[in-house]
This record gives structure tokens, C-alpha cells and sequence, in this order.
């Protein structure tokens, strides 16, 4: 049983530092502290930009908001198709393990009949054997 290796942590240990960076930033992106932390910043620079006793860097419309807003979504995309390449590769590397681990269940199953059609003839010799000598 100690032969057996963790495919999960074996194919972690072996990620690359920019595997590893889209698998955190996809995680981080993908939750809900980052949906209500980017709704609370959205708050923030509204209100920044809307009290009249604050120097407004960025009047309404928000321009410079905006801008901002695109690129974030650029990125997202580009890192949301990094994420899936990611997934299907890990898919990919699974059920190539998957397979690999069936032949070997496979083989061994085999030898497993084998041995037992051995001793179902080594019975029969047997009971063939002590028939005759009655």
C-alpha cells in the first residue's frame, strides 16, 4: 500500500509557479469574498467621487471607473480561459491515471482467474482422485 502514490498531490507538486498562479487566481476570482469585496470598492469609489467635500479624481460617469472596469474584464476573460485550459488538462492528466490504473486492474484480475480456473482444475483432479480410490 506505501507504493501507491496520491495522484492528486504527485500532479500538485509538480505544477509550474504560472499553473500555480492561475489555479490561486481563479479560486480567489471565482468566490463570493471577491464578488462582495469588488461590490464594496465599486461603493467606495462612487461615494469618493460623488461627496462634495472629497477632491473628485473621477466625476460622474466614472470615466476613469469605467476604464478600469474594462480592463478588469479583459483580464478576467484571458484568466477564465487560462482556468478552463487548466481544468481540461487536469481532466486530461486524470483520465490518463484512470486508465492506467484500470490495465493494471485489469492484468491483475487476470491473474487472479488464471490462478483460480488453476485451482478448480487441481479440485476436479482431486475429487476425480478420490472417487477412484473409494
Amino acid at each position: 500500500m506505501d507504493n501507491l502514490v496520491n495522484w492528486h498531490k504527485a500532479h500538485k507538486d509538480n505544477l509550474t509557479r504560472g499553473e500555480r498562479a492561475a489555479d490561486s487566481m481563479r479560486n480567489r476570482m471565482g468566490s463570493w469574498g471577491f464578488v462582495f469585496g469588488f461590490l464594496i470598492f465599486m461603493a467606495i469609489w462612487a461615494a469618493l467621487n460623488t461627496v462634495a467635500a472629497v477632491k473628485h479624481w473621477d466625476v460622474y460617469p466614472f470615466i476613469l471607473l469605467n476604464l478600469f472596469l474594462s480592463m478588469l474584464a479583459g483580464l478576467q476573460g484571458a484568466i477564465l480561459l487560462i482556468a478552463a485550459k487548466r481544468a481540461d488538462s487536469i481532466s486530461a492528466a486524470m483520465a490518463k491515471h484512470d486508465y492506467e490504473t484500470n490495465l493494471r486492474s485489469k492484468k491483475e484480475i487476470e491473474e487472479l482467474m488464471a490462478i483460480n480456473r488453476k485451482q478448480v482444475e487441481i479440485l476436479e483432479a482431486l475429487h476425480k482422485h478420490l472417487k477412484s480410490t473409494k
